[in-house]
């Protein structure tokens, strides 16, 4: 079985950790909103965003995190890097969806269920 060096692994985790903290800031999250996101509490989240520690990435929040970072790259790609607009549609309720998308994302099932969304409208031709 192959296994990643651990450098790798810090790497990784550094950058997602990073890019994580990125995306709450254009969208406006709070350390609570992004921990519920990512299954954390408030407190780690901001130890998170102050660089003082980072996403394990055998954790589920790593996975939560990647797909958070998928939704931002889909939505940066629909919406033209407009955080704006983007930030309007996560608060605004979703026909489709059924709900708001920001209040969808706090689960795993639902964050999976607004990226698979966006990327259906991505792949349109």
């Amino acid at each position: 079985m192959a296994t990643i060096p651990s450098e790798a692994r810090a790497d990784d985790s550094r950058i997602l950790t990073t890019a994580i903290g990125k995306i709450a800031e254009y969208w406006g999250l709070s350390n609570t909103k992004l921990g519920s996101i990512l299954g954390l509490s408030a407190a780690t989240i901001s130890r998170l965003r102050s660089g003082k520690t980072g996403l394990d990435t055998a954790s589920k929040s790593f996975e939560a995190g990647q797909f958070l970072l998928r939704l931002f790259r889909g939505l940066d790609a629909l919406l033209g890097s407009d955080d704006e607009a983007a930030r309007s549609w996560l608060g605004a309720r979703n026909l489709d969806l059924g709900a708001r998308p920001i209040d969808l994302i706090e689960s795993f099932k639902g964050l999976m269920t607004v990226c698979d969304y966006v990327d259906a409208h991505r792949a349109r031709v």
